[in-house]
């Protein structure tokens, strides 16, 4: 961090919307291990709400953590010159007069705001699709429409997987299994958040997309091609890899974790009874050491290549995200899910160096000046 000390600092603020009951919305222990680091680094940083961002302003009101108290105040702040956006919900960020402020900071001459809008899974397959390199890496996803596309693909694969387009943790995800042996061939595992997993048998498809149909409801889904992952004492995991921009501008991997599904859960997502584990130990008892050190390298330079096809796919300034990348038998590579507003690394090396590079990459910003970005939906 020495090539930051002397050296004019950017304000920072950390972007969420406000709350009738608690002030502001989002996770308050990461804003106030945010507010942390920044002091320690010498940034000045706060929270600020997009209801108090006034960006015509000289001053805004924002929050301000104070240890002694351990209390969140709300004070008169400079404008910031950059902005963190880590509004936590995607029905917030959808709020007309949010999405306004956003594409306000993103006109505005002078203010960086980045990682403007949560993905889309659909979206984002879509963007990997366009380039030879990422395309090779995801598994073949379309949209869940009809009967007719979903039952060819059901026997052309097996298994399949149902996910809804903006989910969260894992939350309404769905497998689909075919096994033409069976009287009742089609069987529909459904992930319950705080439950036991539900699952529903029958041999008649119209039968099967009702059941499909009362669970998703008006939610857009998508359908997925079953990825035999690789797998811990009987359980499959996938990596998490958080790739983040540095001091330089430049995407860098921060770090790889790694999550093993729970008890005969059907993802690894943490909420849904999935662990947090150490990602060479996992594949080195499937591997072995060399082609562990291979994969691990793969893996990086894969998830890098996919950073910079989804940015350029956003069209729009991103300073992070965490994304889920599965290994098959054969070693090779494939892309789940990137997320625009990574959650917290629970991995201590992973998290402080993850925290410092917010501020490196602010610092960076700041230093550019502002090229206007076209605004794209």
């Amino acid at each position: 961090m020495s090539q930051l000390a002397g050296e004019a600092k950017p304000v920072v603020a950390i972007l969420t919307v406000e709350d009738d009951l608690t002030q502001f919305r989002g996770n308050r222990a990461n804003f106030r291990d945010i507010v942390k680091i920044g002091k320690e680094l010498d940034f000045p940083v706060y929270v600020v709400t997009t209801k108090d961002l006034k960006l015509t302003a000289k001053k805004v009101q924002g929050y301000l953590y104070h240890t002694e108290e351990k209390q969140w105040k709300r004070q008169w702040l400079p404008l910031p010159q950059v902005i963190y956006n880590r509004i936590p919900r995607r029905e917030d960020e959808r709020r007309p007069s949010v999405r306004r402020k956003i594409d306000d900071c993103l006109r505005h001459g002078s203010i960086h705001l980045f990682n403007p809008f949560f993905f889309n899974k659909w979206t984002l397959f879509d963007w990997l699709k366009k380039n030879r390199a990422t395309r090779a890496l995801v598994p073949n996803t379309k949209r869940l429409r009809t009967p007719g596309s979903l039952l060819p693909m059901l026997e052309e694969y097996g298994s399949l997987y149902l996910k809804p387009e903006s989910g969260k943790a894992g939350k309404g995800i769905m497998l689909l299994q075919y096994d033409r042996e069976d009287l009742k061939p089609y069987r529909l595992t459904i992930q319950g958040v705080k439950r036991r997993n539900v699952v529903y048998k029958t041999g008649k498809p119209q039968l099967l997309w009702k059941r499909i149909k009362a669970e998703t409801g008006k939610t857009r889904y998508i359908v997925q091609e079953g990825i035999e992952l690789v797998s811990y004492k009987g359980r499959h995991f996938d990596l998490r890899v958080l790739v983040q921009k540095t001091g330089k501008g430049v995407w860098t991997v921060t770090g790889v974790g790694a999550r093993l599904a729970g008890f005969r859960r059907i993802t690894t997502h943490v909420p849904q009874g999935g662990s947090v584990e150490d990602p060479e130990k996992m594949l080195l008892s499937v591997f072995g050491q060399e082609m562990t050190n291979y994969l691990m390298s793969r893996l990086k330079s894969n998830a890098l290549l996919i950073a910079k096809q989804i940015e350029k796919g956003a069209g729009h300034t991103l300073g992070e995200m965490s994304m889920d990348l599965g290994i098959d038998h054969e070693g090779k590579i494939w892309f789940f899910e990137a997320n625009a507003k990574p959650m917290k690394f629970d991995e201590p090396h992973i998290r402080k160096k993850s925290l410092e590079r917010i501020f490196q990459f602010s610092h960076y910003l700041y230093r550019q000046g502002k090229d206007l970005e076209p605004l794209k939906r």
